[in-house]
């Protein structure tokens, strides 16, 4: 996956942020060690100088196996008295040395040369909270959604009511392997609002979630199609969050381009089993003639689908 230049500087300045604190406290730790135990020291210096030993023994010849078992027998006392001297500070080894975010690759981010995992994860973890940036997560809560708007219609009552309980427990037993839903109905009915419920619930456990609407993302298909830069870009980062939420599908602006860049993501995230929540005013013909007979079946066959039904809420709310 191809990322802009921000990005990657953002993950490496996470990266050395990492290392440099890692490397800092272990220097901490030891030099307040070394400070409290002049002993540690001199037996620091005693393990440089029978390293140094045996190199030599090696290099004059002689009885060099002999001499060898000797140096290493005198190097474990000296490492048993450090470990003891540690531990009477309540210490171990590993206070004194660097422990990095990501041992593999000590939080260099990269292992011989290729990229390390942890390297990829953090770019797309900047990834996603960008593309989710500037959202109403915090007031739009399971808690603060409220069923007394639907009340003067009971058939949109018991609807809304069915599907607020579907969303709960959807986003309390949510996993990368959950179902795909498709929210349709009339503006005002609830469906962003549910959305980001899930959203904050995906996030609170530590899934990667991606939130924007589909005129978002239709505008970056089309800006990256001229970019030689871009590579998989916006495409690639839809493609493989954990969950994609797309909202108001439909009412992007129109075009070749961007409708077949929907269709891919849409498509490929069902083909990989990675969930998807759309939302849209749209019914399924509305789809069909939107973007293609083939979308529409794509979304029949792979989406459980929710139909909102009421009142507009924010024109309630604008009334009172």
């Amino acid at each position: 996956m191809s990322y802009d230049k921000t990005i990657a500087q953002a993950a490496r300045t996470e990266l050395e942020r990492r290392r440099s604190q890692a490397q800092e406290t272990a220097r901490l730790n030891l030099e307040g060690f070394l400070s409290r135990c002049p002993r540690a020291v001199e037996i620091r210096r005693e393990l440089s100088s029978n390293a140094s030993e045996a190199a030599r023994a090696v290099v004059s010849g002689g009885e060099v196996r002999m001499e060898l078992e000797q140096r290493k027998a005198r190097g474990l006392a000296l490492r048993e008295e450090y470990d003891r001297l540690l531990k009477s500070q309540g210490l171990t080894r590993r206070d004194i040395e660097p422990q990095y975010t990501c041992p593999k690759c000590r939080d260099t981010g990269f292992v011989e040369g290729r990229m390390c995992d942890c390297h990829r994860a953090l770019r797309r973890s900047i990834a996603y909270r960008q593309l989710s940036t500037g959202l109403p997560l915090e007031s739009c809560t399971f808690e603060s959604f409220s069923l007394d708007y639907y009340r003067d219609d009971p058939a949109a009552m018991k609807q809304m009511g069915i599907i607020f309980r579907t969303c709960r427990e959807y986003a309390e037993n949510f996993r990368p392997n959950s179902a795909n839903l498709l929210f349709w109905g009339a503006t005002g009915l609830g469906k962003t609002h549910l959305s980001l419920a899930i959203a904050n619930a995906a996030i609170e456990k530590g899934f990667g979630v991606v939130y924007g609407s589909a005129q978002k993302y239709a505008s970056a298909f089309e800006k990256e199609r001229f970019s030689r830069e871009a590579g998989e870009g916006t495409a690639g980062d839809l493609k493989n969050c954990d969950l994609l939420i797309l909202d108001d599908l439909g009412t992007e602006f129109p075009s070749a381009y961007s409708n077949a860049g929907i269709y891919d993501v849409v498509n490929d995230r069902l083909m990989s089993g990675r969930p998807t929540i759309i939302s849209t005013n749209l019914a399924l013909d509305g789809l069909e003639k939107r973007y293609s007979e083939r979308f529409a079946s794509r979304i029949v066959g792979g989406y459980a689908m929710l139909g909102f039904k009421g009142r507009d809420v924010r024109v309630q709310k604008l009334n009172r």
